[in-house]
């Protein structure tokens, strides 16, 4: 059960309102994001800033989502899993495959570049203060600075969100008809 009361959209004051719609509309994230929003610059700042980065696409979808579920799996975060592992599955993983993301050397359904963001996603994790330039050339030449920039900041903000989702044991609520419409638009 979720440590802290969950608020709703109705909770919210009428300003913030569309920005919850346009968070419900990326993914079921109202359990998290209704626990987020006991504070009000907690919730708008994370969620528009998420949402901007969603929209501008710099990165690709694939990477972002494998270097989120890599965290999420390397913590053990049931929620993240849960809500971004069915992104990887849209981007041809199958549900084996992004059980198994942590064994990428030899990944069977992952390309150079998709090892190259596991791996990073790894490093950023475990061993940001050993990280080698080594693995910077390689990024380098698949990324621009900005992709890199964004991937960093991607992935270290994914192991905060772990640690928030499982020290507040954030769980999903069920769906509401709207929530449900909306994951099912973007099946």
């Amino acid at each position: 059960m979720t440590r802290i009361t969950r608020k709703s959209r109705d909770d919210l004051p009428a300003a913030e309102q569309p920005l919850w719609d346009r968070m419900l509309a990326a993914g079921d994230f109202a359990d998290q994001a209704g626990v987020m929003a006991q504070r009000l610059p907690i919730f708008s700042q994370t969620w528009a800033l998420l949402l901007q980065l969603g929209q501008e696409a710099v990165l690709p979808k694939r990477y972002t989502e494998l270097a989120i579920v890599t965290v999420s799996l390397l913590n053990d975060c049931e929620y993240c899993i849960d809500h971004h592992g069915p992104k990887l599955l849209v981007e041809g993983l199958s549900a084996e495959g992004v059980q198994t993301l942590l064994d990428y050397a030899n990944h069977p359904e992952l390309n150079e570049v998709d090892r190259l963001v596991v791996e990073y996603a790894i490093a950023v994790t475990r061993n940001w203060s050993q990280t080698r330039d080594e693995i910077f050339a390689r990024l380098h030449q698949h990324f621009s600075e900005a992709q890199i920039v964004e991937l960093t900041w991607r992935t270290a903000l994914c192991g905060a969100f772990n640690r928030f989702n499982d020290i507040l044991q954030v769980q999903t609520a069920p769906l509401t008809s709207a929530a449900a419409s909306a994951v099912a638009a973007q099946a």
